[in-house]
């Protein structure tokens, strides 16, 4: 079980209110994702070799802005019920743990783009994921004891967690752990796009 830590906890305030709920993570999410330079990263990505079955570059900004809003949703739900004052004493304290690992993993997001596009540490992004899939599980598992609909609207993002890891490790580990000057000049179009690894027909 985790503690409830003020110091590192989103205030009650934002999780109080669905519309800052669920614009936060959207907020903090496109805030990080352009100051990691858009065309930089996308260069980067098609310069990598790539495990099967990753999804072209266009495909992440839709998928994260749903993922957030879902979060940020989950949040909100988890905490209007757990918090409601004819809600039990252990729902009371599910929520309020549950919100200091809320923050918890919404940093350690927030920080993978960064690790991963920016300092081209494939380590320690790796290290990352795997901590964030573990902190999103175990909070998934005590917000669906608060509120069903709040561990089901968190299932997607644990299901994409869980992909990006395997994405993160086989990028990793086909490039040696290695990313430096991993950059194409030019990146191609998206319609048809072909990766560093990926012969012409």
């Amino acid at each position: 079980m985790t503690s409830f830590i003020p110091a590192i906890t989103i205030p009650a305030s934002v999780f109080a209110n669905p519309a800052a709920s669920i614009l936060l993570p959207i907020a903090l999410g496109t805030a990080v994702g352009y100051s990691c330079r858009p065309k930089e990263t996308q260069k980067t990505y098609l310069a990598l070799k790539q495990p099967p079955f990753r999804p072209p570059p266009e495909v992440f900004g839709p998928a994260w802005t749903l993922l957030y809003g879902l979060m940020g949703y989950s949040a909100y739900r988890a905490y209007s019920t757990g918090m409601n004052p004819f809600a039990s004493a252990e729902n009371h304290v599910l929520t309020k743990h549950g919100a200091t690992l809320y923050s918890i993993q919404l940093g350690l997001n927030l920080i993978w783009m960064p690790l991963f596009f920016v300092a081209k540490r494939p380590i320690e992004a790796t290290v990352d994921i795997v901590a964030l899939t573990g902190v999103t599980g175990y909070l998934t598992y005590l917000w669906a004891q608060v509120d069903t609909v709040a561990g089901l609207a968190l299932a997607p993002y644990l299901g994409w967690l869980g992909f990006a890891t395997y994405l993160t490790v086989g990028v990793g580990h086909l490039n040696d752990w290695n990313l430096a000057d991993k950059e194409i000049a030019v990146p191609p179009s998206t319609t048809g796009t072909k990766y560093v690894n990926e012969k012409d027909e």
